[in-house]
C-alpha cells in the first residue's frame, strides 16, 4: 500500500512539474548570465503620464525576476516617436548589445495619416538590422480603429495589415495588438483614452509574457529569433 501511495505521489509531482515547464525557468536559467531586453517604441512604451515603475517594461522586468529569469528590461520608449524616428535610433540601441528587442512602434504614423508603406518599410528595415545583429525581436502590432475621413476610406484596413504581413515575412515572434484587452476600456486608460494606466499595463505584461518567455528560451538555445522558411 505504501508503495502505491508513493508511486501516486511521484506521478502527481511529475504531472505538476510538466504543467509548469512552460512558465518556470530551469535552475540553469536562474543562475545563467543576465540577458538584456530593450523595449523600443513610443509613448505606449515609455509609459506616458505614469511613473517609470508603472510603465510596462519595469513591470515586465519585475515579473520575469519574480519567476526566476535573470533578465534586465531597458525602457527606451520616446513619446511622439514615429517608425522613422525608431529607425534613426537603431544604431544607438544596438550599441547596448541587446539580446532581445520588443518593437512597439507605428501608432504615431497612423495618427498622422502617413502612407502605410512608410511604417511598413521602416519596420522591415529595423527587423533586418536586428537579424544582422543576431538580436531576437518581438514585434508588437498596432491597430487603427477609425478611418481618417472620406479622403482615406480604407486607411485603417491598410494600416492594420502592416504588422501581420511583416511578421509573416520575417518569421518573428508576434503580438498582434499591443493594447489587446486594454484599448477602448476607460477603467484601464488615462483620460486621453489612448495611454494605459498602471492596471492597463498589467494586462499588456500578461499578454506579452508567453512571447517573452519564448524569446528568452530561444536566446538561451543560441537561436536568432528568425525562423528561415
Amino acid at each position: 500500500m505504501k508503495h502505491l501511495l508513493f508511486a501516486a505521489a511521484a506521478a502527481l509531482a511529475l504531472s505538476l512539474a510538466a504543467c509548469q515547464d512552460n512558465q518556470t525557468p530551469s535552475a540553469a536559467e536562474k543562475t545563467s548570465s543576465e540577458l538584456t531586453m530593450v523595449a523600443m517604441g513610443d509613448s505606449l512604451t515609455s509609459g506616458y503620464g505614469l511613473a517609470a515603475e508603472d510603465a510596462y517594461p519595469a513591470k515586465l522586468e519585475r515579473r520575469l525576476r519574480a519567476e526566476g529569469y535573470n533578465c534586465r528590461v531597458v525602457n527606451v520608449g520616446v513619446s511622439g516617436e514615429t517608425t522613422s524616428d525608431t529607425l534613426s535610433r537603431l544604431d544607438w540601441i544596438l550599441g547596448m548589445k541587446p539580446d532581445i528587442v520588443i518593437l512597439e512602434t507605428g501608432a504615431n504614423d497612423g495618427f498622422r495619416g502617413l502612407n502605410p508603406a512608410i511604417p511598413r518599410e521602416n519596420i522591415e528595415k529595423i527587423l533586418t538590422r536586428l537579424r544582422e545583429a543576431n538580436v531576437i525581436p518581438i514585434l508588437a502590432g498596432m491597430k487603427m480603429i477609425i478611418n481618417l475621413g472620406p479622403d482615406y476610406p480604407d486607411y485603417a484596413a491598410g494600416f492594420n495589415a502592416i504588422y501581420p504581413a511583416v511578421a509573416k515575412k520575417h518569421n518573428v515572434l508576434f503580438m498582434p495588438f499591443f493594447l489587446e484587452d486594454v484599448a477602448a476600456k476607460p477603467k484601464l486608460n488615462q483620460d486621453d483614452g489612448i495611454h494605459p494606466k498602471a492596471a492597463g499595463y498589467d494586462i499588456v505584461v500578461e499578454n506579452i509574457l508567453p512571447l517573452v518567455r519564448e524569446a528568452i528560451a530561444q536566446r538561451r538555445q543560441g537561436k536568432s529569433g528568425f525562423q528561415d522558411k
